[in-house]
């Protein structure tokens, strides 16, 4: 390289300062000014508008330039600016007072305001913005992904008029594909060809994420400068979230060298990050209205919510394939089977959930294979390589033969793997491989060009051709998607649990394997608390009925508390039929503990079975959460009564009846809340449900199949009755807020929501501690006054603590998420035990029991 040349490479592009370029596009006009209305910067062409030079604009009020009608507008705008990465905009705003209109849009940059102005269209005004919706409403018609894609690229083009639309999908390295376009028939297609990550450098990948649209309405506009280019600090001005922002000398040379004349494109963000682009091209200039443009802004958040929609759809598909696969296998133990004995079956029933073309299984130095895979010899070092991959994770490739050398003998038959540890030590696996894949990579141009100094100065020029550029890759599977890892760790879990119980049947005597039992149990608890807390359906339609984020977070809440009550109930019972007497009792304790007697259960108790008892228990929370806010329950002297009556079938008639609360009106809406209430027993039990609304009070009436009747049984007297109010932590004045309040704990983040919840509670010094010999350091200590134990701390449990708090006349209460016993009785049987996920109004119950005994 010549001497004085500087060095150029790829990551010269992302260094390049494009947010503070210090120029604007000709077809507008820029104002900058601080918070007390002082302007700071102007567009030279400003003079064009006001008839004063841009000099003579600096340091004086925007007040003298501005109409009072624009400048209320303004000021309301301002009023209502969400934050440094928002936009408010504005429509036919008469600027200067003098009749001409105008649409404009106001942003924060640092500490000053930045007005950008452009004339508003002409002619019959058009509400662009309703146009969206019929878009969206044909866009919510796709099948596919792929569809949805091709759609919202030809409804774009609609909109706009560009030439071409793409829907440009990002991958990992920044590098990106066109998935779907729309073309005016005359121009070339680009569909299915790859961009290199430098041709988008990543600070502009940045400003995509806070500046959703961006427009090049020409790109041979001269541009204009801002004035001054500093501040008197030296600083340029922070175009970043800015619509009329010019455009970096290299991106206007490579769309240049694409032919294109103007561009815009629309961000499309999941999940808070970029997942791609509907990037538009035209080959003359092309200056589109404010109006067009947030109407193109507007759509493309709109896809982008419909896009996740459509993959969150197909994740769920995954899961629900992935616990009908946890089901079969799980029944196929029970029934006697094998892991290995019976692994081609287990290998076709995988197989149906993760595509694979081998499998191998390697348990307790046994071989298995199925399908193309490595030989006994060569997956042995493999296996050792995989122990060092991470252990219980799933873990996965799509080219082994570039991580493991010996694997580079035999990427032809297995180039991809994703492995399964299967054991509680890394040494026994499930793996599953996939053939090479040779794939032909179709890049607008070649990707890896040489770099040559061009115009610009020492920086690397864009290239000239856009000539397709194919790349053959060998050594390579096709990928495992996100999908397909999540599915094999749910698999994972599952083998774990078979092999464990393989284990239990053939080593471990009756009392050990007892002992198995209560862990596995234990473990499955966890887990399906887990996975309550995952119900990405519940949450989604969850969405309907909330104004604000803190009813949706109630509203989930409750759904989830009452799922969990019920999982407690039949776990406490071994998973036998459990009493709906005490799920409604349960229910009504949760949230009318103070006028328990206003609910009346008449008829026989009946047992149902713990496949319809979490069912029943979300339909009888709605009820109860509706009555409580809109029913008989909602003022001091409306009551329930809730009827059970056996059919002669052995069926199950539940008859709910509302009375003496306000009068009652049919809903005009149905939530969420009223499609689990009338569908969830006819679509998950195969009963019936009907529900009416006559002004005295809601009714509803279901119908229980006898299949999930395990019995009838006459309640006693004292069963009929409510159960007994109990004394909420109210009053906690006195001897347990003096001292210190423990909290034992392993996991931080429910520690800091159980201090929270004991601050609420007035207690004022809250210690944590996740360990036993901390918190025994604290006891002994002799200022503990109150604590609250979680039973089991990893590898401990909290016993030596409650012994020693025991012995201390120190109250304290137990958190449990596994529903562990032992611990709980004994001297601690009537320790109080609020059971994850716990709340606030759990938690002062259990005070409450706590002080009463």
């Amino acid at each position: 390289m010549a001497d004085g040349m500087h060095q150029v490479n790829l990551s010269t592009c992302d260094l390049e300062p494009i947010h503070i370029i210090g120029r604007i596009q000709s077809f507008g006009w820029l104002l900058s000014f601080s918070s007390d209305w002082i302007i700071n910067h102007v567009s030279l062409n400003c003079e064009t508008l006001f008839g004063v030079a841009p000099a003579d604009m600096v340091g004086v009020p925007a007040t003298q330039f501005l109409s009072p009608e624009a400048m209320h507008d303004v000021r309301t705008r301002l009023q209502v600016l969400g934050g440094a990465a928002t936009v408010e905009r504005l429509f036919e705003v008469d600027l200067l007072g003098d009749g001409r209109l105008f649409d404009m849009a106001v942003h924060a940059s640092g500490r000053s305001y930045v007005l950008e102005i452009e004339p508003h269209e002409g002619g019959r005004r058009r509400d662009f913005v309703s146009y969206v919706r019929p878009m969206i409403d044909r866009l919510r018609q796709s099948s596919s992904i792929e569809q949805l894609c091709a759609s919202a690229a030809r409804h774009l083009r609609g909109l706009t008029g560009f030439d071409r639309v793409m829907v440009y999908r990002f991958e990992g390295d920044g590098a990106g594909e066109v998935v779907a376009e729309s073309l005016n028939g005359m121009v070339d297609s680009f569909k299915g060809l790859h961009f290199p990550a430098s041709d988008i450098p990543a600070q502009a990948r940045r400003l995509y994420t806070r500046n959703l649209l961006r427009i090049i309405s020409d790109v041979d506009d001269p541009t204009v400068p801002i004035y001054p280019a500093t501040d008197p600090n030296g600083d340029p001005l922070d175009l970043s979230m800015s619509g009329l922002r010019a455009v970096s000398p290299i991106h206007v040379e490579y769309l240049r060298n694409m032919g294109v004349k103007a561009s815009m494109s629309v961000s499309i963000m999941r999940r808070g990050k970029l997942w791609g682009l509907m990037a538009c091209h035209h080959y003359s200039p092309l200056t589109l209205s404010y109006s067009v443009r947030t109407a193109s802004e507007l759509f493309g958040e709109f896809f982008a919510y419909l896009l996740e929609q459509k993959e969150t759809d197909f994740a769920l598909e995954q899961r629900s394939a992935s616990m009908r696969l946890h089901d079969e296998m799980m029944a196929r133990v029970a029934s006697g089977g094998s892991l290995l004995e019976a692994f081609e079956d287990f290998s076709e029933s995988i197989g149906r959930v993760i595509p694979f073309d081998g499998v191998i299984g390697w348990v307790d130095g046994r071989f298995m294979s199925h399908g193309t895979t490595p030989s006994e010899a060569q997956f042995s070092l493999l296996a050792r390589f995989l122990n060092t991959a991470g252990a219980s994770t799933v873990w996965s490739t799509d080219s082994i033969g570039s991580l493991f050398e010996p694997a580079r003998d035999w990427t032809d038959r297995a180039a991809g793997l994703l492995a399964l540890p299967v054991s509680r030590t890394p040494r026994d696996y499930i793996v599953l491989f996939r053939r090479e894949q040779l794939r032909e990579v179709s890049w607008a141009g070649n990707p890896e060009k040489a770099i040559e100094l061009g115009p610009n100065g020492a920086r690397l020029t864009p290239r000239k051709s856009f000539e397709i550029w194919k790349e053959e890759r060998r050594g390579q599977s096709r990928p495992w998607t996100e999908e397909e890892t999540l599915a094999a760790d749910a698999l994972r879990i599952t083998l774990l649990e078979v092999v464990l119980r393989l284990a239990d049947a053939a080593h471990i005597e009756r009392e050990q394997a007892t002992r198995q039992q209560d862990m596995l149990i234990a473990e499955l608890n966890h887990r399906v608390r887990n996975i309550l807390n995952l119900i990405r359906g519940l949450v989604t339609q969850s969405k309907e009925g909330a104004r604000t984020i803190d009813d949706f977070a109630e509203i989930v809440g409750s759904r989830i508390h009452a799922l969990a009550r019920a999982h407690d109930q039949v776990t406490q019972k071994d998973w036998t039929p459990s009493s709906l007497y005490d799920l409604i009792r349960t229910e009504t304790a949760a949230y009318v503990s103070d006028g328990a007697d206003r609910v009346v259960i008449d008829g026989p108790d009946a047992l149902i079975a713990p496949s319809a008892f979490t069912t029943l228990a979300l339909v009888f929370h709605e009820l109860m959460t509706n009555s409580c806010k809109y029913g008989a329950l909602s003022d001091s002297r409306g009551t329930v009564t809730v009827s059970l009556n056996r059919g002669e079938d052995g069926s199950l008639e539940i008859d709910w009846h509302e009375s003496g609360g306000p009068a009652v009106r049919t809903p005009t809406r149905r939530g969420f809340g009223s499609t689990i209430i009338e569908r969830t027993i006819p679509h998950e039990l195969g009963g019936s449900a009907s529900v009416v609304y006559p002004v005295e009070g809601m009714k509803a009436l279901f119908l229980l199949p006898a299949d999930h009747v395990a019995s009838f049984e006459t309640p006693s007297a004292a069963e009929r009755e409510p159960a007994p109010h109990v004394p909420e932590a109210s009053d906690l004045a006195g001897t347990l807020q003096d001292g210190i309040a423990l909290i034992v704990e392993d996991n931080v983040i429910i520690a800091m929501e159980a201090e929270d919840v004991l601050r609420d509670l007035g207690f004022g010094d809250c210690r944590i501690t996740g360990s036993v010999q901390d918190a025994m350091a604290l006891v002994e200590g002799n200022g503990v006054s109150f604590a609250m134990l979680d039973v089991n701390l990893g590898k401990d449990t909290s016993e030596p603590i409650a012994h020693a708090l025991h012995e201390r006349g120190v109250p304290f209460i137990f958190a449990s998420g596994y529903g562990e016993r032992a611990l709980m009785a004994g001297d601690f049987k009537r320790v109080p035990v609020v059971t994850k996920p716990y709340g606030e109004r759990d938690v002062r119950a259990a005070i409450g029991r706590l002080r009463r005994g």
